[in-house]
């Protein structure tokens, strides 16, 4: 049986804005109140993603939130017509409103933690949406994710999805961010690594003081136990405080893995050795390739203005692995001339493909932030909805819809326009319809 690592990209909303809303996310406040090209944002993404099905690899789309959130405005508080409702919450808390209109379910890694099922005792692949409590304008995201989940991954017999986990900072959940996958083939047993930022119960253990840890320790091993993990095959590591207070607020803006290969910053974790010996241990003596890439040849702040490790690694058809970064790791010096000498290395990993992504990477989000990866046999392939599998039809008919809705730009006061409320039910209803979702949004309800 034939085994594949899916990547599955989140589609870019119509309401994608610069409105600065994720502080530690130094992209994200540099670019506040800057506007956006929600049009360019989407086709940027879909490109990304054509390339990749191009190359041979399984390719998904996840449909993005319903914005701007009028459920969630009454919730607290606002009333009226949709319209109403727009205009008080633009008047009276515009940073809620930002809140609300905020298009960052395109970063699907941060969607949910997603365990194959050659690792769970049930057999079934498992995702857990991320509950995303550290930021109000993407806590609101945990139950549309799992109905996209849910309509994209639709067969019970291959897959399970949990609720997300209880919506409170000691178990702060940012989803496959931090979390990624070794194997040896993508149909063996792997072994999980999950990065935590602190540990919520413990007031005196190590953590950042500048920017917050999104991850903790206990929501880790939730979904460790969620996903029915043995001990064997997780390893809970803890990045390095020092480095979340540099900006770098996911594990993967500093480390990333596929197959048999950890890429990784020096300054990447804790006690680093200590753990590279239990990944070693555990991995039971099969081939393993760490890259340390060292302070001295790409600095913290080059590795973030860059988002060097948010890269995706791909292993092609033809074996070989290839980087797939944003045009900026090409713009700076120090970063380029890594990226030519790590394919040198005799490591899997021998071709390096760059894409136009800067419409997501000035919100702080590269080309890893924009997928979420599930690794999957034939079978469950084909279990999966196939109106989200990414082809030349679909690319098309994507492109056309993208092209019928979206706006060329948009400021941060165009958010308080009702007729984005408009553009943006009507987009997405259609978008069901083309990707057989059913009824996914609150507003179908």
């Amino acid at each position: 049986m034939k085994h594949y690592e899916a990547n599955f990209d989140g589609l870019v909303g119509p309401t994608h804005n610069y409105a600065g809303l994720s502080y530690g996310n130094v992209a994200s406040l540099n670019n506040a109140a800057a506007k956006s090209n929600p049009k360019a944002a989407a086709k940027q993404g879909l490109k990304k993603a054509k390339a990749l099905a191009d190359m041979g690899m399984v390719q998904g789309m996840l449909a993005p939130q319903e914005r701007p959130d009028l459920h969630t405005l009454r919730r607290i508080g606002f009333s009226g017509t949709d319209a109403e409702v727009l205009n008080k919450a633009a008047k009276e808390a515009p940073e809620l409103l930002r809140a609300c209109c905020s298009a960052s379910s395109m970063w699907t890694a941060n969607a949910a933690t997603v365990s194959p099922s050659a690792d769970t005792h049930d057999g079934k692949i498992h995702f857990t949406p991320a509950n995303l409590v550290d930021k109000l304008h993407r806590s609101i995201e945990p139950v549309t994710t799992g109905n996209i989940l849910a309509a994209t991954f639709n067969n019970t017999r291959y897959f399970q999805h949990h609720q997300h986990l209880p919506e409170h900072t000691s178990f702060g959940d940012e989803g496959a961010a931090n979390h990624t996958r070794l194997c040896r083939e993508y149909g063996h047993e792997g072994l999980e690594l999950f990065v935590y930022g602190q540990q919520a119960t413990n007031p005196t253990a190590p953590k950042p003081s500048k920017y917050p840890a999104r991850q903790t320790l206990e929501a880790s091993q939730a979904i460790a136990r969620l996903h029915q993990l043995d001990e064997e095959n997780s390893v809970f590591i803890q990045q390095n405080p020092d480095v979340i207070d540099q900006g770098v607020f996911h594990n993967d803006v500093i480390a990333v893995g596929n197959q048999n290969v950890l890429f990784y910053h020096q300054q990447a974790f804790v006690d680093t050795q200590t753990k590279l010996d239990e990944i070693r241990r555990k991995f039971n003596g099969n081939e393993l390739h760490f890259i340390e890439v060292p302070t001295a040849k790409v600095s913290i702040e080059d590795a973030v203005k860059t988002y060097l490790f948010n890269t995706q690694i791909i292993t092609l058809p033809n074996g070989e692995m290839a980087i797939i970064a944003p045009t900026n790791c090409q713009e700076n010096p120090a970063v380029f001339d890594y990226l030519n000498e790590v394919v040198t290395l005799g490591t899997p990993i021998k071709q390096v493909h760059y894409f136009d992504v800067k419409q997501s990477m000035q919100n702080g989000g590269g080309p890893a932030c924009l997928r979420l990866r599930v690794a999957m046999t034939e079978s469950e392939v084909n279990a999966v909805n196939q109106h989200t599998l990414l082809n030349d039809a679909l690319f098309e008919r994507l492109n056309s819809w993208v092209d019928k809705h979206y706006r060329d730009e948009l400021a941060v006061e165009d958010l308080a326009d009702p007729q984005l409320i408009i553009e943006s039910r009507t987009a997405l209803d259609e978008l069901t319809q083309i990707m057989k979702l059913g009824c996914v949004y609150q507003f179908q309800k």
